[in-house]
Parts: C-alpha cells; structure tokens; sequence
C-alpha cells in the first residue's frame, strides 16, 4: 500500500524530502516494493532538479524499471514517499509526463501518424491535433515518407522512433525513457542523444534508465547508481567520479633523487634502458603544485606531466562494486529489465 507523507512520517521513517530551494521534477524517499517475498527496491531515495538529463545506471534486475513505475504510479509502492511534478498522485499530472516503456507497442494496423495521435489523446491531446501533431513531428525527424504506412510496415528501428515521437507529442514537461537505446542502431542513437539535449535546454526535465555508462557519461548531469534494488549514489556525475582520486602519468629523464619523496611509496613504475621512468599514481591530497615543486626543484626532469580524472565506469565500480559492474557489463542489449 501506499504511504502519504504524514503517515510515511508518523511511520518513523527517515525525514521527508528536503525543500533546498530547487525546483524538484522527482523527489522520492523510502521506495521499497516487493515481489511474492523478492525485495525489488529497497529504499531507494531520488531527487531530480527540473530541467536536467538524469541517468537510472544499474545493470539487468537492479531495481530500475520497478523504481520508474513507483514513480509514475503504474504500481503502487509498499513503503516510501514520492512527489512527481509537485503532486504526491502520479496520475493527476499525467498530463505533463511523456513515459516510453521498455516494453515497446503500437498497434500494427495503425498508420505512423495515428499512433502518435492516439497515444497523445491517452495523455489528454485532442486526437486530431495529436494527429497533425504526428506528421509534423514525422517530417520534422526524418521519417514523413512513413506517416501513412501501417505500423507493421514498418521497421523495427522506425517503429521504435514513432513510439519514441508519440512520448512527446503532448510537449510534456517530464520525460521518462526506459532504456529507451536499446534496439537502436548507432546512427539512431546519436538522433536519440541529440533529442534528448534538445529538450533539456527548452526546459524539460528528461530521465532515463540504461546499463550502458557511456550514453550516462555522455549525457546526465546526474545519475542514480542503482545495485540490488539499492541507491548507493545519486547525484552530479562529476561527483561521482570524485569520489576517486585523479591518476597523475609522469615521465621523467631522471629515475631517482630527492624528488622521489613527492611520489608516493606505491607508484607504479618504469624504468626505461635510458635511465628514464614512466609513473603513474593517485594525485596526491596536497595537489598538483607541490608535486611540480618538488620535481622542478629537484631536477626530475619532467618529460611529460598529465592528470587523469576517473570516469564514471570507475566510479560505478567505486560505489556499487565490482559484482555490480560485472552484471553490468554482462546485461545482454536486448533483455529485458
């Protein structure tokens, strides 16, 4: 059953969202849900700014797909609070939100241009206008040639992007893709990243699920790292990956000297046959600037000198553990989550 916010509180349960001052899209605190004794999501806290791309990163069975269809009132959570668009009833903004499932369908005998006025009316877009909505938002990417093939006419690929079109017909303010990538070739995926910039700088709040780190890393302003039903993370992606500290490669004609105390004990190294040494280990607390002092002052002779900040693959190894980031990796392109 669902919890309100006051009984969420009188529940004894952690405080509720925290007003920072940021316009909100999402908000949520607590979410569990369970499936016949499975704990899915286990407690999983989110916050989304308004008008950012947000990233749900986690691999097959992590939770995300569950914690999108809490959020969006699809089912029902067990425990927890949520706010989407400033209501706590996810349907009463519906409206506003534009969701692309992971489980993808339009009925097949529909022309490309009926199916996205049809889902537009599903979100209170008058048909018709849904309608002409739908061929000039066909024309506009690329596809008006198809406006008028029935839907199992088309291909796999053009009948996903109608689909994907038909999210936005209504001009949500809140969009949510559920590994909206997958199925798609490279060239359409490039569409996709470009669309979803697009949005976000005319204001649209955009998120979006996926087990790929490098559509998150190119993408997301934030992400929720999300493992075992759990959010270990969610926040800036530059802070996620702060939380390792950036790699220092150093070459140096010398191989020794005084300078070598600057370097920590546990560096990795190589001497070449010329007397020179590659190096390469944490930047140290103390920055870069006494690193620089010591091997000028020193006479290391500094060959090349480059810092290195962690990606978010690192970083999602970081938080959520190598296990994790295993799964990850190994989430098959078409399964379903």
């Amino acid at each position: 059953m669902k919890m309100e916010l006051g009984q969420w509180q009188a529940a004894g349960n952690a405080a509720a969202p925290e007003h920072t001052g940021i316009p909100l899209a999402i908000e949520a605190r607590g979410l569990v849900k369970n499936f016949d004794g499975f704990t899915a999501v286990d407690g999983v806290d989110l916050s989304v700014p308004e008008g950012v791309i947000y990233g749900v990163l986690g691999p097959n069975g992590a939770g995300k797909t569950t914690t999108l269809r809490m959020l969006l009132g699809i089912i029902e959570p067990d425990a927890g609070y949520r706010r989407i668009l400033g209501s706590e009833h996810p349907h009463k903004v519906a409206h506003r939100i534009g969701y692309l499932p992971e489980e993808r369908g339009l009925y097949p005998a529909m022309k490309a241009y009926e199916a996205i006025g049809y889902i537009g009316a599903l979100r209170g877009l008058p048909l018709e206008e849904g309608r002409k909505r739908g061929r000039a938002l066909l024309e506009e990417h690329g596809l008006g040639y198809a406006a008028d093939r029935q839907i199992r006419q088309l291909s796999k690929g053009m009948a996903q992007q109608v689909q994907l079109l038909a999210t936005l017909v209504h001009e949500p303010r809140l969009v949510i893709f559920d590994e909206p990538f997958s199925g798609l070739d490279a060239l359409n995926q490039g569409k996709l990243e470009k669309m979803m910039r697009a949005l976000a700088e005319k204001g649209t709040t955009v998120i979006f699920s996926t087990h790929v780190i490098a559509h998150a890393e190119r993408l997301c302003d934030s992400v929720a790292i999300i493992a075992g039903g759990k959010v270990p993370f969610a926040g800036p992606v530059d802070v996620a990956r702060d939380r390792i500290r950036a790699q220092v490669r150093l070459e140096t004609r010398a191989s020794d000297g005084l300078w070598r105390g600057a370097i920590p004990t546990d560096a990795r190294h190589e001497r070449k046959a010329d007397g020179s040494a590659f190096w390469s280990f944490p930047l140290p607390e103390t920055g870069v600037e006494p690193l620089l002092r010591a091997l000028i002052e020193g006479e290391a002779g500094i060959l090349s000198l480059s810092i290195e900040r962690a990606g978010l693959h690192d970083a999602f190894v970081a938080i959520a553990g190598e296990a994790a980031a295993r799964a990850l990796e190994d989430t098959p392109e078409e399964s379903r989550r």
